[in-house]
């Protein structure tokens, strides 16, 4: 970092935010592709004199400035070492929309669904979508011109972008819109100022007949849909007054310069009508990917509003992830390709007879071999089986990883099998192997060699199939990029694919807009190296740590890091639905996203010359707004377990400097309650009293707002006993075990009585264990020497009792869902805590499981109301499923039954009750959960399964939530 820039004075003079402390700029070091520089500084902009004040001070600092959004790129666009100017928090509005002309005007940090979500009440919709649409920006998507799956009709974004705002290198502000050739004329001749330099200087590169006879004979074949090989001469040039007439307009020049031009602020797009309403995908089988390219010129015929692959390597991946393993229900056997043909239409049976027609002309081909079809709502599964091909990929376990280098690679459909026969040749000779999906129906697919960039080796083969390809994409008249981009990665070999003149003409577009290189330099042209500044240099040796949870299946802790590839998939805000990441649903800090945490971790403790990463303050400070939700074990499909590597890192840092008086009382929550459950009453008024109550939280750490739990009357273990004396048990037909942990054993008494009673009335025998601690305390906390103790009691009591036939049975989601996840690392007996864990429920999955064999039916329950609302755990949805939740509720009649799509509540645990982070937390609760329940029916319930959220929900909107035992109990009595 060069310490003489300004920093301070400049963080003064900014509405934003400035940040160019060591841990930020790590933070922002990579993107999503392979390249790792760590910038100067980070600025959050809140408006265009903000961006004004940053370009004039990297003009007269000599720095440089990296526009980004939500760094998805995977050709190192925003990797740089000046300053990222990140737009992703505060350009966030949709400024204007005009029903009559078809167009909308947003700023560069507006999510692409979330853009659509606000058009579609209004009959409209942005066509072109990546696989990251639900966090991929505006901004981001102008700079690469993104397509996405269904470019067959929409095409790129650069086809839709009407006019933009921007600042330029001068920091002065202009407008680009389209011209027409009087209006043209009067730019060139303007009053001298940057923007009517730039007219009239790019105008005398493209007047000589010979510069435009160059970019024909050398540019990639026009009639490929998807060229994105350095800038767009050739499109600018197919406008007045040089070729044809179309207006002018410098928007089909800023698409795809990839922020090296100018700062966007505002874009004005051109939206579409909404798709026909129905749809049907053909999802047919192939046992090669060659009969399937085949195949995919055929399916054009019938006007598809996609054509998209996926091969064998991205299926295998979607098996081994919870939550994508549920969308493969269309998948038989083991196909080496599936093509997913979307077609579009007012009725199904408009698309089943143009399916039917389509399907028999591949069978007369002898192309595929299974044809299911999946219809309107179930098609999005399909879809989010193959958007999630990009970070699945990541979960190979080892150091060789498939990597993104030709992975952009455009050629004529038509040509496309051949293309992909000779590029398989060229990876057959160096013995490698390739993922192939996407984009087949544009001519277009990401194939990524296995390849590893930690070995010298590595390094050199990720250049020599580079050189190679290129030159097999030169000999189909192809475009090195079709929608991912230049970047660091191929702007180097932007003078072979079009010739050094026309390179010469786009370093000198370049010069005329960017004279001093301020806007993102290294990207296009004067690219460094391609195999330089990767995120490991060759040779790189990764960091062995000894850990207490087993992190054998990434081959260690920092490689469990390092599968975040940086996809970004944590970036979601309450719209996108999902618990991953709610801090920064909160916050829109890049800080608060698995991804930082992920990049922390592996840039500190990835890096041997690190002493010892587990006292690293830095990590302890990204790690801080980690709520432990767990969402990133499911949502993540790299399977980055965040949560996992949180607790190891907690473990660690507290062996080394102790652990903190309010972390000991946090974890001494079990043996403190069993104290005062001897006098519930004196608790009970203690926290009742205002002054005690206050005193009390200031002494612990906890925030002054925040409601303290009751203690009840009775513990439930004493009430079991009580209660199971005086009942006949005589006519229940089946035992079960209940896991008494300690939420319900002092806290939620009523809900222990709902879950014991409901069994029985059900026809169930109770047991009750007798350890009443879940460790769960001592697993957020980070004590996992004292919670492997508690799981090894366990493992004693429960090995011989727990069986297919016996199961057991919880009640709190984070307390009993251990057993599938933390108790496996830690249990000393590991066979046995499996077989534990393989007869181990949620109540409500026990109760599914049983309506699935027809021994509890809905005749047995009678109507309590007219509405229920349930909002799911955490940890349920990460380690389990809302689904049978949702059939459990289902047994009471007459009651419409909704999912709020919350994400996490907040509270998770004690997080919500720590006076640092009681704001955040109810910030989370109020995205989505606390007004959906302030939004319920007059006679309607809110269910809720963990304590930890109905206790939230009663801090946040004074409703009282019920276990989803309490419900059934109400309609079982009635």
């Amino acid at each position: 970092m060069k310490q003489e820039l300004p920093f301070d004075q400049l963080s003064k003079q900014l509405d934003g935010d400035l940040f160019y402390d060591d841990t930020m700029r790590r933070l922002y070091a990579t993107d999503a592709s392979s390249y790792r520089e760590v910038p100067q500084a980070v600025a959050y902009p809140k408006n265009t004199g903000d961006i004004v004040k940053l370009v004039r001070f990297a003009s007269e600092n000599s720095t440089s400035i990296i526009p980004r959004t939500a760094g998805t790129s995977l050709a190192g666009q925003v990797v740089g070492p000046g300053i990222i100017v990140d737009v992703s928090k505060y350009f966030t509005r949709i400024t204007e929309y005009n029903a009559e002309e078809h167009w909308v005007k947003v700023q560069p940090g507006v999510v692409r669904d979330e853009l659509n979500s606000y058009l579609k009440p209004l009959g409209a919709f942005f066509g072109p979508e990546t696989s990251t649409a639900n966090r991929a920006m505006i901004g981001g998507m102008v700079g690469n011109n993104s397509c996405g799956s269904n470019s067959v009709v929409y095409g790129s974004t650069r086809e839709h972008i009407l006019e933009v705002k921007a600042v330029l290198s001068d920091g002065t502000e202009a407008v680009f819109t389209s011209e027409n050739e009087e209006g043209y004329l009067a730019k060139i001749n303007g009053n001298g100022s940057l923007e009517n330099s730039i007219y009239k200087q790019v105008h005398e590169i493209l007047s000589p007949e010979e510069n435009r006879q160059e970019i024909r004979d050398k540019f990639p074949d026009p009639a490929i849909p998807r060229r994105n090989t350095g800038y767009a001469l050739d499109i600018l040039m197919d406008a007045v007054p040089f070729e044809g007439n179309k207006p002018f307009n410098f928007c089909k020049l800023l698409a795809g310069s990839e922020g090296t031009l100018a700062f966007i602020t505002e874009i004005k797009l051109h939206v579409n009508e909404l798709p026909k309403p129905r749809l049907g995908l053909i999802c047919a089988h192939f046992d090669s990917i060659y009969d399937s390219l085949v195949a995919t010129n055929i399916a054009l015929k019938y006007d598809p509003t996609a054509v998209e692959l996926m091969d064998h390597y991205i299926l295998d991946a979607t098996r081994n992830n919870r939550q994508y393993n549920e969308y493969m229900f269309f998948v038989e056997g083991k196909p080496e390709a599936i093509l997913v043909i979307e077609l579009r239409d007012n009725t199904d049976e408009a698309i089943q007879e143009r399916a039917d027609r389509l399907i028999e002309e591949l069978k007369q081909h002898k192309l595929g071999s299974y044809y299911p079809i999946v219809w309107n709502d179930e098609a999005g599964k399909v879809w989010n089986l193959r958007k999630a091909g990009l970070g699945l990929l990541s979960n190979m376990p080892g150091d060789a990883k498939p990597v993104p280098v030709i992975e952009d690679t455009a050629v004529s459909v038509a040509d496309l099998p051949e293309y992909i026969r000779d590029f398989n040749k060229i990876l057959a000779g160096h013995k490698l192997s390739c993922v192939h999906y996407a984009h087949a129906g544009s001519g277009e697919l990401h194939l990524r060699p296995i390849l590893d960039l930690k070995s010298m080796e590595g390094n050199m083969m990720f250049r020599t199939i580079a050189e190679e390809i290129a030159a097999l994409v030169k000999k189909y008249k192809g475009s090195l990029s079709g929608e991912h981009g230049d970047g660091r990665l191929r702007g180097e070999f932007i003078p072979f694919m079009v010739g050094d003149k026309n390179y010469q003409l786009m370093k000198a577009v370049k010069n005329i807009w960017d004279p001093k290189n301020i806007f993102n330099p290294g990207k296009i042209v004067d690219t460094p190296s391609m195999n330089t500044q990767l995120r490991f240099d060759p040779g790189h040796h990764t960091p062995e740590h000894e850990t207490m949870l087993d992190f054998s299946a990434t081959q260690g802790i920092v490689r469990a890091a390092e599968q975040c590839n940086g996809s970004g998939d944590c970036r979601k805000t309450e719209l996108s639905g999902g618990t991953m990441c709610p801090s920064y649903m909160a916050t829109h800090d890049e800080k608060h996203t698995t991804r930082a945490r992920a990049n922390i971790f592996r840039e500190i403790a990835g890096r041997s010359y690190v002493r010892n990463p587990f006292e690293s303050e830095q990590i302890k400070d990204v790690f801080d707004l980690c709520l432990g939700c767990k969402g990133c074990k499911s949502e993540c499909p790299s399977n980055v377990d965040i949560g996992k590597i949180k607790t190891e890192f907690q473990y660690q840092y507290q062996a080394l400097k102790g652990v903190s008086f309010r972390n000991k009382l946090i974890t001494g929550f079990s043996k403190l309650n069993e104290i005062n459950s001897r006098v519930p009453w004196l608790y009970n008024s203690a926290i009742a009293f205002p002054p005690s109550a206050w005193l009390i939280k200031t002494v612990s750490g906890f925030a002054s707002k925040r409601s303290l739990p009751r203690l009840n009357k009775i513990t439930f273990a004493r009430w079991f006993d009580r209660y199971e004396q005086d009942l006949d048990q005589s006519n229940e037909t089946r035992k079960v075990i209940l896991f008494l942990d300690e939420f319900t054993n002092y806290n939620d008494l009523e809900v222990g009585q709902a879950v014991v009673q409901v069994l029985n009335q059900l026809g169930y025998q109770v047991e009750l264990t007798t350890v009443g601690d879940s460790a769960r305390p001592y697993l957020s906390k980070g004590l996992l020497e004292e919670a492997r103790k508690v799981v090894n009691r366990h493992v004693i009591e429960l090995a011989d009792r727990v069986t297919d036939e016996i199961p057991l049975i919880g009640i709190e989601p984070s307390g009993i869902l251990g057993f599938r996840d933390e108790f496996i690392d830690l249990a000393d007996d590991k066979e046995a805590i499996k077989g534990i864990a393989a007869n181990t429920f949620l109540f409500e999955e026990f109760i599914a499981s049983e309506i699935d064999q027809n021994r509890i039916v809905k005749g047995k329950f009678k109507p309590i109301g007219s509405q229920l609302k349930y909002h799911g755990h955490c940890h349920q949805k990460a380690l389990s499923s809302m689904t049978p939740l949702r059939k459990t509720l289902g047994l009471i009649p007459e009651t419409s039954i909704q999912m709020i799509p919350s994400g996490c509540c907040g509270m998770s645990g004690s997080f919500g009750y720590e006076k640092e982070h009681y704001e955040i937390s109810m910030k989370i609760g109020e995205l989505v959960l606390f007004p959906e329940v302030r939004n319920i029916a007059e006679d309607g319930l809110i269910v809720a399964s963990g304590t930890s959220c109905r206790h939230q929900i009663k801090d946040g909107t004074n409703v009282r939530a019920l276990h989803p035992a309490q419900v059934l109990l109400r309609s079982l009595n009635q």
